[in-house]
């Protein structure tokens, strides 16, 4: 009945769907087994893609020749750049998407992409032989044969679903948990343990009063994720969304159903995300603070149902309600369905190469929330890069592994793998040492190349990388080459405040000045303007980033070379970690218990960051 195959993947969540199409992409004959052809690339959680860190992931994995950024560009409703006042480092692209819309278009995407077969049935054992993957088997008894499998079971492996005192089994709410595979697993030697994760209630837009809540527009120019000219929304178009607060009498009546919280009674194990807390986490450990913010997000365009960010919740469904009812705006709301926690089985990331193939079973790979983290954009990229050296595997060619100097993406493959985790991962732009370096606006000079080497990014794809690097070299050069006088750059300088020119200087050096920028440089000077000629915005935001930080730029750079010498530094046994107030609370605490002997070893402690070790590193003299 089934034919052998090169890549079998398991589970057709984001992780899921990003290893299959990246395999298939790559001339490998591929089988995506899901337990619900229904909900292939389902957004469980929030209906939204990208934001801090999160966006420059998704930059990066459409860069590569992903599909992340071509469905969330379909299905956007709302576009925002996020962290716009500070340097471009931190700009994070953020999308509100419609999560049916989203789905279908991820569906559509994979059913037209050549290679890809479809499967719907639980998988339940692994077909291994001699330490290496040979397939897998399902519910239904069917033995499936493959050279690679690659494992992107989600939230489903044992899965339990937490609503106050009432706990069933399940992978999502109405959806069956998957079984089996875990106990397998164990039985060949990995360690798995218990994670729990949370959302909130989804209510009726009808129901509620946005009279009484601010309103929070999308951005006046919309840029969306891919670098492909795919049709993104028009800024006319998008939906709003609003925010509203919590209060000391919403916190109140949370605090009546904590002796029935399945956290506080111990029912759930497994630790819950330290960086999105439930709402009862929230008030219980900010205890000072007499509100919280909620984001009132729309799941679509065509739909009523509304999300509430922020108020992620396993409480009594009564209990839920009641606090939600007191919310501004939320007085009358009538609910979809309550909050739930669900608590579900991972496999520690150390049991990993950095290909992402387990170190025990040679050909079988592991993907997304099974190795720790959370986030549809945390597994979308460990489902990119496991398709990606499954295929590669296949093809008995070398694997492509990222570095932390390369990508987002290398940073947390390299955090899951050294470091580990005991708590939900969650990308930051803390946890990257070089934030100036992989901006969400380069992704594709940084990594198309790499996507076309091994056979994913297109042709159109590294055509277009090459005609923006070359036009930005261009305009670079015309800035290094053009004089300005004072009688040029007298307008430009006093509507900024900037003090005239006693003397020429070169386009280049007066870009440097504070507030002053390339597009009104070109609007003040027309003979700059007529060199330059009509340029795409983007290209002319790329120049002025790359002049504007060269010095920065560099200086990372320079830092790339010099930290990869931390393992032979060695940390005195006698150290006080106390004394660095600079790191955060956590990182302290890491330290003093752990005493790593090398700042190599303390850089890959869970909850140390890179900052964190370059204060090490002066404390220490280096």
């Amino acid at each position: 009945m089934f034919p052998d195959y090169d890549v079998i993947v398991v589970g057709a969540g984001h992780a899921g769907c990003e290893a299959a199409a990246a395999a298939a992409n790559m001339g490998s004959k591929v089988l995506l087994i899901t337990m619900n052809m229904q909900t292939i690339a389902q957004m469980s959680c929030n209906p939204a893609m990208g934001g801090i860190a999160k966006g420059q992931i998704v930059r990066e994995i459409d860069a590569l020749g992903g599909y992340s950024g071509i469905v969330s560009d379909a299905s956007t409703i709302q576009f925002r750049m996020l962290n716009k006042s500070k340097g471009p480092g931190m700009w994070s692209p953020r999308s509100q998407n419609d999560r049916m819309l989203f789905a279908s278009a991820w569906r559509e995407m994979l059913e037209g992409t050549k290679n890809i077969d479809f499967w719907q049935d639980m998988v339940v054992g692994l077909i291994v032989s001699r330490g290496t993957i040979g397939g897998v088997v399902t519910s239904m008894g069917q033995e499936i044969r493959s050279k690679s499998v690659v494992l992107t079971n989600g939230t489903f492996l044992n899965g339990v679903i937490h609503i106050g005192e009432k706990k069933f089994g399940g992978g999502r709410i109405g959806e069956k948990g998957a079984t089996g595979i875990t106990e397998q697993l164990v039985d060949l030697g990995f360690d798995s343990a218990r994670l729990k994760t949370g959302t909130p209630p989804r209510v009726d837009g009808r129901s509620l009063d946005y009279s009484k809540m601010e309103i929070q527009n999308g951005d006046e120019e919309v840029v969306g994720f891919s670098y492909l000219p795919v049709k993104k929304i028009t800024p006319q178009e998008q939906r709003c969304c609003w925010i509203t607060y919590t209060s000391p009498e919403v916190h109140d009546i949370l605090k009546t159903g904590f002796d029935q919280s399945p956290m506080y009674q111990g029912r759930i194990k497994g630790s819950g995300p330290r960086y999105c807390p439930s709402i009862e986490d929230k008030i219980n450990r900010f205890a000072e603070r007499d509100r919280h913010q909620l984001f009132v997000e729309p799941e679509g365009w065509n739909t009523v149902e509304i999300y509430v960010n922020g108020f992620s919740t396993s409480l009594p469904e009564d209990v839920q309600f009641k606090a939600l009812r007191m919310v501004p705006g939320f007085e009358n709301c009538k609910f979809f369905r309550p909050g739930y926690a669900i608590e579900y089985d991972y496999f520690p990331p150390t049991q990993l190469k950095f290909t992402l193939e387990t170190k025990l079973i040679r050909n079988l790979y592991f993907a997304g929330q099974i190795n720790g983290t959370t986030g549809y954009e945390e597994a979308a990229c460990q489902g990119l890069m496991a398709g990606i050296n499954a295929s590669l595997q296949t093809q008995e060619k070398e694997p492509l592994v990222l570095k932390r100097s390369d990508a987002y993406i290398g940073v947390l493959i390299d955090d899951l793998i050294n470091k580990g985790t005991d708590e939900p991962y969650r990308m930051f732009t803390s946890r990257a040492e070089y934030r100036t370096l992989l901006r969400q606006d380069n992704a594709d000079l940084r990594l198309t190349g790499l996507g076309y080497q091994i056979g994913l990014a297109s042709d159109e794809r590294l055509q277009l990388m090459r005609e923006k690097e070359q036009k930005v070299v261009k305009i670079k050069q015309i800035l290094a080459d053009f004089s300005v006088d004072r009688e040029m750059s007298k307008a430009l300088l006093e509507q900024n405040d900037s003090p005239a020119l006693n003397e020429k200087i070169r386009a280049g050096k007066l870009l440097l000045r504070p507030g002053i920028g390339l597009k009104e440089m070109m609007v003040q000077i027309p003979a700059l303007d007529e060199l330059i000629g009509e340029t795409d915005p983007l290209i002319l935001e790329q120049v002025e980033i790359q002049v504007k930080y060269d010095i920065y730029i560099e200086k990372e750079r320079d830092l790339v070379t010099k930290m990869a010498g931390l393992e032979d530094l060695m940390i005195p046994e006698t150290f006080n970690y106390d004394k660095l107030s600079a790191i955060s609370t956590e990182a302290r605490q890491k330290l003093s218990k752990i005493k790593p002997r090398t700042l190599g070893q303390a850089s890959r402690i869970s909850g140390v960051n890179p900052s964190d070790v370059q204060i090490l590193m002066v404390f220490m003299g280096r």
